[in-house]
């Protein structure tokens, strides 16, 4: 029997009520109530309030802080017991477990908001951020729904917001070098890019645990956590990091590492919206000629097919292959038989008419092929460095937020982010709709099930952000939130 629940609220006009009350005897001033929107002084610093601060959150605010221009003014998390090393390293700065109630009280001390927090609630805290005003800076993926990163890449130019997402190779040299020798020509016009990685490295294709609720570990608010899913009993081994597999909370292996590894050649080619996905998933057998059927559990491995429209930078339509679980495509002839592969793990495949490059995570170590090619070449660099490169993704953001909106080139900002996520998670929807289902009965009365949304092509409407050919993968294009929140 599940427990009687009264969800909490995050009604837009409960959280805006308060947002003129100022905490007295805070230890750390932002800079606007210093000096004012819009200037800066020499000694100011970007007063940066994190919503989940344990694990990647710890170390985002931690990179924030060594840029030098910021200061952590304020920390929120729903787990007190993964926030203690940072909770510890800014003695300073006031803890909240509710971001509501963090940004209803301290909205006029806070310049920015960092949120590295599971998936499924980066939209509603960031959205509430930049309706104040505030800049983010949001964890990959940029949202769980597709409907979500539309929101947000529409909110960052309504509010004119700086926004950073937390794909930091972005920032790195590699896909600059990429574009480099792109633009220059040495491949030709690509035409197949395949991208894999070794994800997941958590449990996937596996059924929801029965029987083995828990009670809730003290220092955990649960309902928190929970915010926009379904309500469901505390089980172990979901919290920290194992949610990342569960389709009520994580995206799987395209949302932990899509962004990171489609992130180049969507910048390479300047790829937009997919027109069709189809895909093959993995499948586990639980007896003999019988496969699981575990539809709340992304799968334990999947490749997906995406067609892309000729762009300025190609000459014909562009085919992307998206491989995880530890699948790879076939070794190139031009890859020495004991070169690695990508980075091993992870890697991108660029394939055009004249020849062919590859990288590894992040857009690191980018050759071309045969892997000789690649110190013969002398192609002039077009394209700024980010000072520290992937590290300095952070400090970028930092520096941008100060500046203001509009006055400092980010490499990640949402315009770009938000359609990178919607392609990965329109991958996600062949993928879920895999697993789509319909009951059916034979004459003497068995039940069977087709899967009508197997073997298939799904067509893609950008526009309308919906498939025009297989309504029920629809559902996932926007989920429903748990009651008592929205998306304000």
């Amino acid at each position: 029997m599940k427990e009687k629940h009264t969800p909490k609220t995050n009604s837009r006009r409960s959280f805006l009520k308060t947002t003129a009350l100022a905490t007295a005897g805070i230890s750390i001033i932002p800079r606007h109530v210093m000096s004012g929107r819009g200037f800066l002084a020499p000694s100011d610093k970007l007063v940066v309030a994190g919503i989940g601060v344990g694990g990647k959150g710890e170390s985002d605010i931690n990179s924030f802080y060594q840029s030098g221009k910021a200061d952590i003014g304020f920390l929120c998390d729903v787990d007190k017991r993964r926030a203690a090393n940072s909770i510890a390293r800014f003695p300073k700065a006031k803890f909240y477990t509710d971001y509501r109630e963090m940004l209803e009280k301290e909205a006029k001390n806070i310049d920015a908001v960092s949120i590295s927090t599971p998936d499924h609630g980066h939209a509603v805290q960031a959205l509430a951020a930049m309706e104040l005003g505030k800049p983010v800076y949001v964890q990959k993926p940029l949202t769980h729904d597709i409907y979500e990163a539309r929101q947000l890449t529409e909110a960052a130019e309504k509010y004119k917001v700086v926004t950073q997402m937390g794909n930091q190779g972005a920032s790195g040299d590699g896909v600059r070098k990429m574009r480099e020798w792109y633009d220059a020509d040495l491949i030709g016009k690509v035409h197949t890019v395949y991208v894999w990685t070794d994800r997941p490295v958590w449990p996937q294709g596996i059924p929801w645990p029965k029987g083995k609720t828990t009670a809730v570990p003290e220092g955990l608010d649960w309902d928190l956590w929970l915010n926009t899913a379904p309500y469901k009993n505390y089980i172990e081994g979901l919290v920290p990091f194992n949610w990342r597999g569960w389709w009520d909370y994580g995206t799987g292996a395209l949302g932990d590492m899509g962004c990171h590894l489609i992130e180049a050649p969507y910048r390479v080619l300047g790829l937009g919206h997919p027109k069709d996905v189809q895909c093959s998933v993995g499948s586990v057998y639980v007896d003999e000629f019988k496969r699981g059927y575990f539809p709340e559990s992304c799968p334990p491995s999947s490749h997906a097919v995406m067609t892309f429209p000729k762009t300025e930078k190609t000459d014909e339509d562009v085919t992307l292959h998206w491989m995880d679980g530890g699948i790879k495509p076939k070794r190139p002839e031009e890859l020495g038989p004991n070169e690695t592969f990508g980075d091993g793990g992870n890697g991108v495949l660029f394939i055009g008419d004249k020849g062919k490059m590859m990288c590894g995570t992040y857009g690191r170590n980018p050759r071309l092929l045969p892997t000789s090619k690649t110190d013969e070449v002398n192609v002039a660099e077009k394209y700024d460095r980010v000072p520290g490169g992937e590290e300095g993704h952070y400090a970028q953001w930092v520096e941008g937020a100060i500046a203001g909106y509009g006055k400092k080139e980010l490499s990640s900002p949402f315009e770009i982010a938000g359609p990178l996520t919607e392609t990965l998670l329109i991958a996600n929807l062949a993928i879920r709709g895999y697993d789509v289902r319909n009951e059916q009965k034979h004459a003497n009365g068995d039940v069977f099930y087709n899967y009508p949304g197997r073997d298939i092509k799904m067509l893609w409407d950008s526009e309308n952000m919906r498939v025009t050919n297989f309504d029920e993968a629809n559902q996932f294009v926007r989920r429903e939130y748990r009651d008592g929140w929205k998306l304000s």
